[in-house]
């Protein structure tokens, strides 16, 4: 046999053992965390995580912050003052009533 191919199933046989090594490590490693996360309990927080991005609500990063109501109407119904008018405001306007009486 060449010593090329003696050389890469030495190669195989490291990287075998090297893999096998690696997953003793980790559960080893993962088994302490897991236990001083329950002896402190410990939040993913406190460890300094950040929530994984299924938790995160969509769109979380591009949302913008809700408006503040410029209008309450007499049953509590709500309007920024942005956009066509809701239907509750339109109606007392057209019964005579003055937008600004609405005034939040």
């Amino acid at each position: 046999m060449s010593i090329y191919r003696e050389l890469l199933a030495q190669r195989e046989a490291l990287d075998r053992k090297i893999e096998e090594a690696r997953r003793e490590e980790v559960s080893s490693a993962v088994a302490k965390v897991k236990q001083l996360i329950a002896e402190y309990d410990l939040t993913a927080a406190d460890c300094g995580f950040k929530a994984s991005p299924a938790l995160v609500a969509p769109h979380a990063g591009n949302a913008r912050p809700p408006v503040a109501v410029k209008y309450r109407g007499l049953n509590g119904e709500t309007w920024s003052g942005r956009g066509k008018a809701p239907r509750w405001l339109t109606n007392l306007e057209a019964q005579g009533r003055k937008r600004e009486e609405f005034r939040a």
